[in-house]
């Protein structure tokens, strides 16, 4: 006869297992003055979690799997329920460490805001505000005249409007200026952005009607204006911020478009994509325009991002001639993308710091981590590699190397910053270590590289060395 453990389905040991699973009410009464059950999780919760656990060994005897007498027993049980009701209770948008090296992570939250501008905010939620509310004449107010006067001091720009992020600011400038016109655009310049999001695809949307010129690697004034009918709306330049296209290229200069602009009395917008106020070549990566650059070209309409190179909150940001912008604050659309006063509050305190731009260096750290020089990083690496070797010197090879690390959110690609990691040649499989990482309560997400793992230093602050350090010493030492 088969052990009582492993009896199929329907047997007399299946019976008596069965009969062995504790009851709910018998579950909710131990839980009661249970220590290790979270103090705030809520009793629907708890016993939501009770039948889960129940249901799921239930399930497992059905099914012939292996459940044995002691799996049944209180504590065995009670175990269980503790574990998945403290998995259960906890937020589920929590913080992690990148140490992945990619600044502008998109699926880490992009962008990091100072803790200036994190005050501005908790002071939004907190408090009332005048976020529709002129304090001058006592009447309403416009939300967007909280910063739209700084983004002009700062860029050059006429008029500024903000919306909800860049893909709306690109789809109701084209939806306001050219809904049910031609639209031409270089053909090197229809770029996909995360998610499978296209140019093309947005400007169908806007109702637009896209007109391609030139090849993919070369387009030059004479296609544009070759491309022009009565039925053209706008000229479109699209930056290549998330690619690079090398060799055998060429593509027309803002100064050219827009004076075939305005010789044929067509606004010209271009998409920046991620838009930089600071010229970030200083520091070792290639030139980019900056916003102001391109506002000074002539561009009747520049959009890009908030929460990229310029460090804020998610944003689309709007900037150009006064009759343009005015057009696009009407249009019905407008509603629909407004940013609400969290938004505001971060970006306005973001904006300030770039009055001086040596403070927004140094305390924006998107812009921070950018400028940051090796040796900082070396010094935060060699801390971390300290703390691991007290207790895993006979765990794994522990080893602090030059790495490179990346902008990242589609900006500036195959642009490398030197860097320093600390270098994990660990006694278990790195994917079981990545695993165990992204598990823990305070999450660590890293790269693997040639099977071993990586933690890159430049993305991770000063105050988290010690924790980094906590978490990947308690999964080690715990398997």
């Amino acid at each position: 006869m088969a052990p009582e453990h492993t009896t199929p389905a329907g047997g007399k040991a299946c019976h008596q297992l069965l009969r062995r699973i504790p009851k709910v009410d018998e579950c909710l009464l131990r839980l009661a003055g249970e220590p290790s059950l979270p103090a705030d999780a809520p009793m629907t919760l708890v016993t939501k979690v009770v039948r889960q656990v129940l249901d799921t060994l239930r399930q497992a005897i059905l099914a012939g799997e292996v459940v044995t007498p002691d799996d049944l027993e209180f504590p065995s049980v009670l175990a269980r329920i503790l574990k998945e009701v403290q998995r259960q209770n906890r937020s589920r948008f929590r913080r992690v460490i990148n140490a992945t090296g990619v600044i502008i992570h998109t699926n880490l939250g992009r962008s990091l805001l100072p803790r200036a501008a994190m005050e501005q905010i908790q002071q939004a939620g907190c408090r009332y505000s005048n976020l529709e509310f002129d304090l001058d004449t006592g009447r309403r107010g416009s939300r967007y005249a909280l910063v739209e006067e700084l983004l002009c001091d700062l860029t050059g720009a006429e008029a500024a409007l903000v919306v909800n992020n860049n893909a709306a600011a690109v789809l109701i400038v084209l939806e306001t200026l050219a809904r049910g016109k031609e639209v031409i655009v270089s053909r090197g310049q229809l770029v996909e952005i995360g998610g499978s999001f296209r140019i093309p695809d947005v400007m169908a949307r806007s109702g637009a009607l896209l007109k391609e010129v030139g090849a993919t690697n070369r387009t030059h004034l004479r296609d544009y204006e070759n491309a022009l009918t009565e039925e053209t709306g706008l000229l479109l330049k699209v930056h290549c911020s998330n690619y690079r296209i090398i060799g055998f290229t060429s593509q027309v200069s803002n100064e050219d478009l827009v004076a075939l602009g305005r010789r044929h009395g067509l606004p010209v917008m271009e998409d920046l994509g991620s838009g930089c106020f600071v010229d970030l070549s200083r520091f070792g990566l290639m030139k980019e325009p900056t916003v102001q650059e391109v506002v000074a070209s002539g561009i009747d309409v520049v959009t890009f991002s908030g929460d990229k190179l310029l460090g804020g909150p998610q944003a689309g940001i709007i900037l150009g001639r006064r009759q343009m912008i005015d057009r696009i604050k009407k249009n019905p659309l407008n509603r629909a993308m407004r940013i609400d006063k969290f938004t505001l509050a971060g970006l306005e305190s973001i904006l300030r710091l770039y009055l001086d731009e040596q403070k927004a260096l140094s305390t924006i750290p998107t812009l921070a981590m950018i400028s940051a020089p090796v040796e900082q990083v070396d010094r935060r690496a060699k801390r971390l590699a300290r703390r691991l070797r007290k207790e895993l010197a006979d765990r794994c090879r522990i080893t602090v190397e030059e790495t490179m690390s990346r902008v990242g959110g589609g900006a500036m690609p195959e642009q490398n910053l030197v860097s320093r990691a600390v270098v994990l040649a660990p006694d278990i499989s790195v994917s079981r270590l990545e695993q165990l990482l992204r598990q823990q309560d305070l999450p660590v997400i890293g790269r693997i590289e040639d099977d071993r793992f990586i933690f890159d230093m430049r993305t991770v602050a000063d105050d988290e060395v010690v924790d980094l350090a906590s978490v990947i010493i308690s999964v080690l030492v715990g398997n």
